[in-house]
């Protein structure tokens, strides 16, 4: 029995992105939009509720000149992006309604991509662990977003 080889596979992957290239970008667009919408607003709620928690920001470590705020505002699309690849790529592992697709999309994201970077950004930088526990609650927010607009507009689902 014949195995492909890694680059078999490989090609075999390009080819399956290449064939929905039209899809992907729509749900890249949708939950890109979704995402930034959302984010922004509730992070500009919770800046105004709860002000002293972001007094931390006020710090070096984070750029707030200004010169790359580009990167900062185009972030949700970038997300969008890389997750709307995950998402045709392993859409037939989720199952039911399009909450619990949603969320569960957002928990294998959170647990695969989010744990081990904020493992090693609490380690490595000068940060609090409420800090870096925020970020992975907004990260997982985020995510289980993006999960619910592509089975929003994706309604196959493999379970």
């Amino acid at each position: 029995m014949d195995h492909p080889t890694h680059i078999q596979e490989a090609d075999i992957w390009i080819d399956r992105i290449r064939r929905n290239a039209k899809e992907i970008l729509k749900n890249t667009l949708y939950a890109g939009i979704a995402i930034f919408v959302i984010s922004y607003g509730g992070l500009y709620t919770s800046i105004r509720l709860y002000p002293d928690f972001f007094i931390d920001y006020i710090n070096p470590v984070f750029n707030s000149e200004g010169s790359r705020d580009l990167y900062f505002y185009l972030h949700p699309f970038v997300l969008a992006l890389s997750l709307s690849v995950f998402w045709n790529r392993f859409r037939k592992m989720f199952g039911g309604n399009k909450v619990k697709i949603g969320i569960e999309f957002g928990v294998v994201y959170a647990f695969v991509a989010l744990v081990p970077i904020m493992w090693i950004t609490y380690a490595a930088m000068d940060v609090e662990f409420q800090m870096v526990a925020t970020w992975l609650i907004y990260g997982l927010f985020q995510s289980s977003i993006a999960g619910m607009i592509f089975a929003w507009f994706n309604p196959y689902s493999g379970k």
